[in-house]
């Protein structure tokens, strides 16, 4: 909260006057006449349209995609497949004398903030071995299409459980074989002679370092098989943070002290985001949805009720504020040297009646920011966390809780804090470049397009005669004469 600190007794009115405002259907008290000071609130509608997001680089985010959307019926279809290195174990890591592989397994372990059905859909995943080496790539853009060799290497059909621990054989050498209980994860058998041939069989200079490996074994890729899959789906998201992903590989090679005896050896062949490149394809199909109507016609001659927000690079809203300039000269009232002095100002958005139904629930979080005069995407004063090099602590929010847009359940809204970016536009030391609203991870605020969350949600523009309420900005202000 600010004011402008003439003297003690200002100060006092002030304060009593922001407290006296409570609801947003009053304009709080009426003053005395004779004070140079008046509070009031007011609301101002707020413009919205929905627009395509940009299309970023995938790589860097704690979590990636994987998995298909089937028939939103306003959203349509989104597919997420992955592209991804792999590194040896340890360099010139070698299987020792007659190797033969028993098994071998893609492990992917789950992150947070699956989107989507697990109860009753069957999602199906084939893994192909990439066509070109991926750690030498310089384009990891969401929509890029990864090119794949023809053959199958591995295949998984059935419901997924990404909250469920699994239970498997841990592998010891020399010692009995235990059954542990590790993290939910993703388990994918591969093929055994695809593992000998482009692995096993390598020389030992191709294994010696990583960057001979990845030159020969290129990189694996998990997509979508649109024909197993039923029901209508969902996206899941893996970490690659850590050092749980890999392809683990038991194999049999000859005891090194008796040669009639075997060994049963377990390796695992890390995929880490600190190791090699992990990328993201999302691809969506709007056709015969809402949303293809908006993105074909986004100036209609009667604005639309409501518009779209999706994740996953899919649509954001550009918002606007045109009568701000009005509100500006009513508050005035035609006094140049008046100042409005912002007390709060709250940007809230409503969503739209009937379009939070599971499993294609609201977004837990929206992201709202600005662009700077070259275009950038920037933070506005409110979400600008100060350093010890920038920002200002005065203009900040305070905290993510305080500066809002996580979505309020029981009133079916979010909320955003905006005082000092509306105070900026009020006094003219910014120009609204754009002003954006986006959906955005649960446990981090993207500033650009999210591909760690798969959420959407559908919002109120304005108050149609359904009586659903749009968006507005509430403005908490006193007039200085």
């Amino acid at each position: 909260m600010k004011f402008i600190k003439q003297d003690l007794l200002t100060l006092l009115i002030g304060l009593f006057l922001f407290a006296s405002c409570k609801s947003s259907n009053s304009i709080g008290i009426t003053p005395d006449p004779d004070l140079v000071i008046k509070g009031a609130l007011d609301t101002v509608l707020v413009e919205s349209k929905t627009v395509p997001e940009e299309i970023k680089s995938t790589l860097g985010f704690p979590r990636h995609p994987l998995g298909y959307i089937n028939g939103d019926p306003i959203f349509g279809n989104t597919e997420a497949s992955l592209a991804m290195s792999v590194t040896l174990p340890a360099g010139g890591y070698g299987f020792g004398i007659s190797p033969v592989v028993d098994s071998a397994v893609l492990l992917l372990p789950y992150s947070t903030q699956f989107y989507g059905d697990t109860t009753s859909s069957i999602y199906s995943f084939n893994v192909h071995q990439l066509k070109n080496d991926l750690s030498l790539e310089k384009s990891f853009l969401s929509n890029k299409v990864w090119p794949v060799e023809t053959d199958v290497l591995g295949t998984f059909t059935g419901k997924i459980m990404p909250k469920t621990p699994v239970k498997v054989f841990d592998i010891v050498t020399g010692k009995t074989d235990t059954i542990v209980t590790l993290p939910p994860h993703l388990r994918i058998k591969l093929s055994n002679d695809f593992i000998k041939n482009n692995i096993i069989d390598l020389d030992s200079a191709t294994r010696s370092k990583n960057g001979k490996f990845a030159a020969a074994f290129k990189g694996l890729h998990v997509s979508v098989n649109k024909t197993n899959s039923t029901g209508k789906g969902g996206i899941m998201f893996f970490d690659f943070t850590g050092a749980n992903a890999n392809v683990q590989i038991y194999y049999k090679k000859q005891n090194a002290a008796a040669t009639t005896e075997k060994d049963t050896i377990a390796v695992s062949f890390p995929i880490a985001s600190t190791t090699g490149p992990i990328a993201a394809t999302v691809l969506h199909d709007y056709t015969g949805t809402p949303v293809k109507t908006q993105l074909d016609a986004p100036n209609p001659a009667t604005p639309y009720n409501v518009t779209y927000l999706q994740a996953l690079g899919g649509v954001r809203n550009k918002i606007s504020f045109p009568s701000l300039s009005k509100f500006i000269e009513r508050v005035k009232g035609g006094n140049a040297r008046a100042k409005i002095v912002i007390n709060k100002a709250e940007l809230v958005v409503n969503l739209s009646n009937g379009t939070d139904v599971a499993p294609f629930t609201a977004a837990p979080r929206l992201a709202l920011y600005r662009l700077d005069i070259a275009g950038q995407r920037a933070n506005i004063p409110d979400n600008d966390v100060p350093t010890q090099t920038s920002g200002d602590p005065y203009r900040y929010a305070g905290s993510e809780l305080a500066f809002g847009g996580f979505y309020e359940t029981a009133n079916k809204r979010y909320v955003f804090t905006v005082t000092s970016y509306l105070q900026d536009l009020v006094d003219g030391k910014t120009e609204d470049y754009g002003t954006y609203l986006a959906a955005s991870s649960l446990t981090e605020f993207n500033l650009s397009p999210a591909v760690s969350s798969a959420a959407r949600s559908v919002i109120n523009t304005k108050s149609p005669s359904t009586g659903n309420k749009g968006i507005e900005l509430k403005i908490y202000y006193t007039l200085v004469n």
